[in-house]
């Protein structure tokens, strides 16, 4: 439930309403229904009961308290920094943020607009140092937020109330786009967290660790759907629970472009099965790729084949994907590409590596990570006059090895042609650098929280936070901003502008510089106004 502020310009009078959420089934959308359960007094600010909530407290003296996120009117002169949560408030009434989590979190939604505003501005700060941010700027709920506070915040997040939030979200806002789906590993210091593991840490960290999922829209550029999973859990066995929230959330038409460590025949069954068109990445090693290769192995790279805005050679081939779901001419296609200066780098450095094995044989020196190296490329004979070694390089196995060096291949449900399907893999680096604002600038590198639903909650908040990390990156390379401008950078020219609020008055805000009221054109945002 929240509370609901209506005023009426006739009376001057404005009436407070309940209001509760629920899921209209049939309209596939949030609903909500509204109580009138008084007006608002204009000098105190507090709830009037009316009707049948006045007779039952005619006899108080007392009026009702107001809900915990409206803020006191100011008593006395502030003066803060404003320039900032301006840029912030600004985007989250563009995107209908505040909306959405009201609906959600009608209790506490302004104190995590606040965190997430926290985690946004302040660069790798931990949360025991809101409290002097919270006097230095105006923010949603401006008031303090204790970390013990933040916990209970963080626990109180539902996972019901999450999927809501993100399903209203994606409704909003997901175009019919292709989403970019990838994981990350969370490193973590708890041992009584359930769901860290010692899996494979991306990270390099020698810690047990949480995966992070996360769809991202390569055109709006925003993340629409995040998953905590247990650290010991590998990419290619995600997609199936993936495909079954998107039905959950009610996600229809969704395309997906997945990394090469998320193939598996099943997962493409799956996918050509459930109707969802995919392109996912391919290892060179797979025997229908190098089958398929091998049969255009000599005309790839001919010179119709040549794209001089890429300098690469491609070519696409129809692949018959046999029966899936009773239909048996599922077909994908599997488009190859090949660079030449990735083959002679990647010769390069396996000749390094052969070199280096080679060396240790003769020596003597074997090392136990180079063992399946030394049987397959090399053959060692003692010499016939008995004065050592003799190390053979075995170059049929070298010869198959680099025979496939600098191609690459990506497999798609539709016939994207080699541009389409390029530019649309290459859009994955939006996940890797959402990655990086999730474990970096909003505090994740090491999860510190000691709870379940304590971990829930935080990484609810630092994805709201990323929804806007992602707006201000997407519009900074639109405008071309990053020439001159680190993000951090561009929050701290704006940062410093400030605002007076006084007793009983419109909020006043201060000077601004025509390169400051730029920023905010160049981002699509009005500057602040008194």
């Amino acid at each position: 439930m929240g509370i609901i502020n209506q005023h009426d310009k006739r009376t001057n009078i404005t009436y407070v309403y309940q209001s509760t959420s629920y899921w209209d089934k049939t309209k596939k959308q949030p609903r909500a229904h509204r109580t009138l359960i008084g007006k608002r007094d204009p000098n105190t600010n507090q709830i009037i009961p009316t009707d049948q909530r006045n007779k039952k407290h005619q006899n108080k003296t007392q009026p009702t308290t107001t809900n915990n996120n409206t803020p006191p009117p100011p008593t006395t002169m502030n003066r803060k920094f404003y320039g900032a949560t301006h840029l912030l408030d600004q985007i989250t009434q563009k995107l209908n943020i505040e909306q959405d989590l009201q609906t959600t979190f009608p209790q506490t939604y302004k104190q995590i607009l606040s965190i997430a505003y926290y985690l946004t501005l302040e660069d790798n700060s931990p949360l025991y140092r809101f409290e002097k941010w919270n006097q230095l700027h105006k923010h949603p709920y401006q008031n303090n937020i204790s970390s013990q506070r933040s916990s209970e915040i963080f626990a109180s997040i539902t996972e019901n109330a999450k999927n809501m939030f993100l399903k209203q979200f994606a409704t909003r806002h997901a175009k019919k786009e292709c989403w970019l789906y990838d994981t990350t590993s969370i490193s973590s210091y708890s041992e009584t967290l359930k769901q860290v593991q010692w899996g494979k840490n991306k990270e390099h960290d020698n810690l047990p660790q949480i995966n992070l999922a996360l769809a991202y829209g390569e055109d709006t550029n925003l993340p629409f759907y995040y998953r905590k999973l247990a650290g010991n859990i590998v990419d290619v066995s995600t997609v199936k629970r993936l495909l079954t929230d998107f039905k959950a959330l009610g996600f229809e038409d969704v395309k997906l472009v997945l990394d090469r460590g998320f193939y598996s025949r099943a997962n493409v069954d799956l996918l050509i099965k459930d109707k969802v068109e995919f392109l996912v990445s391919l290892k060179m090693s797979l025997g229908f790729v190098r089958e398929a290769l091998d049969r255009v192995y000599d005309t790839v790279s001919g010179f119709e084949n040549y794209s001089e805005q890429y300098e690469l050679y491609s070519l696409t081939v129809p692949v018959d994907w046999g029966v899936v779901g009773g239909v048996s001419d599922s077909r994908v296609f599997l488009h190859l590409f090949y660079d030449v200066e990735r083959a002679a780098e990647d010769k390069k450095a396996f000749d390094r590596r052969l070199a280096v094995m080679r060396s240790e044989l003769l020596s003597g020196k074997r090392k136990q990570e180079h063992v399946a190296g030394y049987e397959k490329y090399f053959t060692v004979k003692e010499s016939a006059d008995g004065g050592g070694v003799v190390v053979v390089v075995n170059e049929v196995a070298v010869g198959v090895v680099k025979r496939y060096f600098g191609f690459f291949a990506l497999l798609s449900s539709g016939d994207l042609g080699f541009v389409g399907a390029l530019e649309l893999y290459r859009n994955r680096d939006l996940v890797e650098k959402a990655f990086g604002n999730v474990e970096d600038r909003l505090n994740l590198r090491r999860a510190l929280v000691s709870s379940e639903a304590g971990l829930d909650g935080k990484l609810f908040v630092c994805y709201v936070g990323l929804i806007y990390l992602s707006y201000i990156k997407k519009h900074m390379q639109t405008a071309g901003l990053f020439k001159d401008y680190t993000m951090q950078g561009l929050i701290d020219r704006l940062d410093v502008i400030e605002c007076f609020e006084y007793p009983d008055q419109v909020l006043k805000v201060g000077e601004m510089t025509e390169k400051q009221k730029q920023l905010y054109k160049a981002l699509d945002i009005t500057p602040p106004q008194t």
